[in-house]
């Protein structure tokens, strides 16, 4: 396996970002070139995904709800916009390329920092020059991409010269800059969102590719199932399909890539799953029953089908806190918590490493004792609201925080539990015809053993 093909291969890796060429503009060309051809005579020999960058706003994909007409990203791409902006999003969504794009902006100078590499003396070198060339009347774009790995010094080295607009900054992060940027920062630019490409939006990407003098140049033929395929692995990421794109063409001897090829090329198999057909709510409900029965190792199985097929994490996240509550609830408190946090994780983070968090709810629901009492219990009161059993609120549950309430009986009689010494005592709590009605039925089974002798003895005390 080459060098690519490894990098490729599970979950594609994190596809680093190749800096010959990242920042060139077409501004090389000659007067009578265009900005196209300036960038296929420039390097033919970049990545698919560096030649594939787009060199206009046009050619942008995805993000128009941030690139409407006068919004403030637009505005900076076209030269006339002056504040900072942090770019936050998923990989592949464009954050380099309209970093790019905003280095195109007439009369700026561009300076790209990676928070990878660049020290504070690094971030107050650039901010020094830009002073300098502030002071003969040009700005600067400073560009710094993975600004949630620059440290509270390193970012505080940023404030004045934002402040004081020496630069403008443009900065990119995969991670929401609330929890990772300081508020100063954060205080001194517009924080835009970019969302993750859709399907369609990585197929245009794709097929463009296919097509351009700067990427393949129609010298590859792809089949539907293979650019299906391609779509689904590349999770919205444009960067992540281009390079899947180049790594198969690489290896089509004939010019023709089809989905065996796409498999050879990736490691990856293509896993039949249709989202919008059977296959969607077949495994989806196969993911479910097998955490109902307690079958962790069929759980992940689905699990990971769900995922390689490229199912939207939240979709699943939602599901797996509905389960906790539904298949579980009172046996293990914990899972909804657990399910809920993994949900959290995969909207702040996103994937691959969102799927982590999916495997230990998986895991963590699985392996959970069961119990449907809170489902059970929801239902039948919901049947008895349904069937007319809402009768009048007994007078002394009643708010009684208003002139005239008294009078009406309201608030009158109730007894405040915690005057007693266990904290509970007799009273009438449901309406009349409701009296005795037992609606949870605590199982045996994990922390309703606790919970059982308790809910009895509560009922005794409190219905007397």
């Amino acid at each position: 396996m080459s060098g690519q093909d490894g990098a490729l291969s599970g979950w594609l890796g994190n596809v680093l970002l190749v800096s010959d060429g990242l920042f060139d503009v077409p501004g090389t060309a000659t007067p009578t070139e265009s900005a196209i051809d300036a960038v296929v005579r420039r390097d033919q020999g970049a990545p698919l995904a560096v030649r594939m960058r787009p060199a206009e706003l046009a050619e942008v994909v995805g993000q128009q709800h941030l690139l409407g007409p006068g919004s403030p990203l637009r505005r900076l791409i076209e030269g006339s916009g002056a504040a900072s902006v942090l770019l936050y999003g998923p990989p592949g969504t464009g954050k380099t390329t309209l970093a790019a794009l905003v280095s195109q902006a007439t009369g700026r100078r561009f300076e790209a920092l990676s928070a990878l590499s660049a020290g504070v003396k690094d971030v107050r070198a650039v901010i020094d020059t830009a002073r300098r060339r502030l002071a003969s009347g040009e700005q600067t774009v400073l560009f710094i991409d993975e600004v949630h790995r620059f440290s509270k010094t390193q970012q505080d080295a940023l404030l004045a010269a934002v402040e004081n607009r020496i630069v403008l900054l443009v900065a990119a992060t995969t991670e929401n800059p609330s929890f990772s940027v300081v508020s100063p920062l954060l205080s001194r630019s517009l924080v835009l969102q970019l969302r993750a490409l859709t399907e369609t939006d990585i197929r245009q990407v794709l097929t463009r590719a296919l097509t351009d003098p700067r990427g393949l140049g129609g010298r590859y033929t792809v089949t539907e199932a293979a650019l299906e395929h391609i779509v689904r692995i590349a999770g919205g990421d444009a960067r992540r399909a281009l390079t899947a794109l180049e790594a198969s063409a690489e290896s089509a001897s004939d010019g023709v890539v089809d989905v065996d090829l796409v498999e050879a090329s990736l490691d990856r198999a293509a896993v039949r799953y249709d989202r919008a057909g059977d296959q969607h709510y077949d495994v989806t409900s196969a993911f479910i029953k097998s955490i109902r029965g307690s079958d962790v190792d069929a759980a992940l199985h689905y699990l990971a089908r769900m995922l390689s097929a490229g199912e939207d994490p939240r979709f699943i996240a939602r599901r797996l806190m509905i389960h906790a509550s539904e298949d579980i609830g009172m046996a293990d408190p914990m899972a909804l918590q657990t399910a809920t946090a993994a949900a959290q994780v995969v909207q702040l983070v996103g994937l691959p490493e969102g799927r982590l968090a999916l495997a230990q709810a998986t895991i963590h629901l699985a392996t959970a004792p069961k119990s449907g009492a809170v489902v059970a219990a929801i239902d039948t009161a919901m049947a008895d609201v349904a069937a007319g059993k809402a009768g009048a609120v007994p007078a002394h549950l009643r708010d009684g925080h208003y002139q005239g309430a008294a009078a009406l009986g309201n608030a009158v009689g109730y007894r405040y539990p915690h005057d007693e010494t266990d904290g509970v005592l007799a009273q009438q709590y449901p309406p009349d015809e409701l009296i005795g009605v037992d609606y949870y039925h605590p199982t045996g089974h994990g922390h309703e053993r606790e919970i059982g002798p308790r809910v009895d003895k509560l009922r005794r005390i409190v219905r007397g």
